[in-house]
C-alpha cells in the first residue's frame, strides 16, 4: 500500500451561522492507498461526513466554505476542480453511499432510471446497456428478480435493499474510492452484517478503496485496515486498527472503546458512557478540546493545544497525558 490514491493536507471547513462560525473542520490530513479501508470515527457532529462531503466537493456555499487545504486524486487538487470538472470525477472515479438512501434516492425516479442515468453519463452507455448493467449490479449486490424489481420506485423497497441499490448506484462505475457514510445506519443487526461483507467482497473483486464514516468501533474492527479518531473538527489519534484497539493513546478513543457494551460476569451487559457533551464548536474551550470530559486532564490541558505527535512503531495522537501509564484517579484536575 505504498502508492497513494488521495492525499488531504490541512483541510479546513466552516460554516457561518447567525450565532458565529462554527469550525466543523479544523486542520485534518490523512491519506489512502488503493485498496485500502480507512475508518473515519467520533460522535456526531465531529466533523466526520463534512470532511468527505468537501472532498467532493459537496459543501453548500454559502453557508458552508472550504478555509484551507488540499486534496490532491491523481495530480489534481479537488479542492480547487470547477463544479464541472468534478462533477466529471464524482459518481465515477469517486462515489459516495450517504446515509440514508431514502432521502438519497429520487422517490419519483424508478430504481431503472437512476441507475442507469449513472453509466450513461459517466460510461456513455446507451439505455440498453445501461439498463442490463444496472440488472447486473442489483444482482451482485444480492436484490432478488433484479431484472422486475428494477423497474420498482424506491418506497417499494425495505431499508436494507435501498441501501443495497445505494452500493450497486455508487459501485456501477467501479470507481477506485468508494465513501461511505454510516452505510448501516438505522438497519438491523442481520442486514448490517450483510452490507458490510457485501462492501468487503466487492473491494476485494475491484480493488476499490474505501473511506468509512461511523461512529461504531465495532465495525471498524471488522473492515478497516487504518482508522482515524476525530473530535471537535479534528483528528485527535491515528493508527492500525489492531494497535488502536490493544493500545488506544488518546482519552478519546480509549472512552469510545469502554463505551462499547460488553457482558460481565454475569451475563449483564455494561457500558462505561463519556461524560458531558461535545463542545459548543463556535465557542471552544482554551486548550485542549475535550478537557472539560476528560478523567485525565492536567492544568496544561486547559491552557494548551496538544498537536499530533509521532508513536514509536507507527501512529499519531494529540494529547499530554499517556493514558497507557497513567491512571485518571492520580491525575491533577484543571
Amino acid at each position: 500500500m505504498s502508492k497513494t490514491l488521495l492525499q488531504v493536507h490541512d483541510l479546513g471547513v466552516q460554516f457561518k451561522t447567525d450565532d458565529g462560525i462554527v469550525k466543523a473542520v479544523d486542520g485534518v490530513s490523512f491519506a489512502l492507498a488503493p485498496g485500502e479501508t480507512l475508518g473515519i470515527v467520533g460522535e456526531s457532529g465531529s466533523g466526520k461526513s463534512v470532511t468527505n462531503l468537501a472532498v467532493m466537493g459537496l459543501i453548500p456555499s454559502p453557508p458552508g466554505r472550504i478555509t484551507s487545504g488540499t486534496a490532491i486524486y491523481g495530480s489534481d487538487d479537488l479542492l480547487q476542480m470547477k463544479q464541472r470538472d468534478l462533477a466529471a470525477i464524482r459518481g465515477n472515479r469517486i462515489a459516495m453511499i450517504f446515509q440514508d438512501p431514502m432521502t438519497s434516492l429520487n422517490p419519483l425516479m424508478t430504481v431503472a432510471d437512476q441507475l442507469t442515468e449513472v453509466t450513461m453519463l459517466h460510461m456513455r452507455h446507451t439505455y440498453r446497456q445501461a439498463l442490463q448493467h444496472a440488472i447486473e449490479m442489483l444482482e451482485k449486490v444480492g436484490i432478488p428478480s433484479a431484472a422486475r424489481r428494477i423497474f420498482e420506485y424506491p418506497h417499494q423497497f425495505s431499508g436494507g435493499m435501498r441501501q443495497r441499490v445505494m452500493i450497486a448506484m455508487a459501485l456501477s462505475c467501479k470507481p477506485d474510492l468508494l465513501i461511505a457514510d454510516e452505510p448501516t445506519t438505522a438497519l438491523d443487526v442481520t442486514i448490517q452484517a450483510q452490507i458490510l461483507e457485501l462492501m468487503k467482497e466487492l473491494q476485494q473483486q475491484e480493488g476499490t478503496a474505501i473511506i468509512l464514516i461511523t461512529h461504531d468501533l465495532g465495525i471498524v474492527a471488522n473492515m478497516c485496515h487504518r482508522v482515524n479518531v476525530m473530535y471537535a473538527g479534528r483528528f485527535v489519534e491515528k493508527a492500525s486498527v489492531e494497535p488502536l484497539f490493544a493500545t488506544p493513546r488518546h482519552p478519546y478513543t480509549l472512552g469510545l472503546l469502554h463505551s462499547l457494551p460488553r457482558l460481565d460476569e454475569e451475563g449483564n451487559e455494561q457500558l462505561t458512557p463519556i461524560e458531558g457533551q461535545p463542545p459548543d464548536l463556535i465557542h471552544l474551550p482554551p486548550g485542549c478540546s475535550f478537557a472539560p470530559r476528560c478523567p485525565y486532564r492536567i492544568d496544561r490541558c486547559t491552557q494548551d493545544d496538544p498537536q499530533l505527535t509521532d508513536v514509536s512503531g507507527g501512529g499519531q495522537f494529540a494529547c499530554f497525558v499517556d493514558v497507557t501509564k497513567a491512571n485518571p484517579a492520580e491525575q491533577s484536575r484543571a
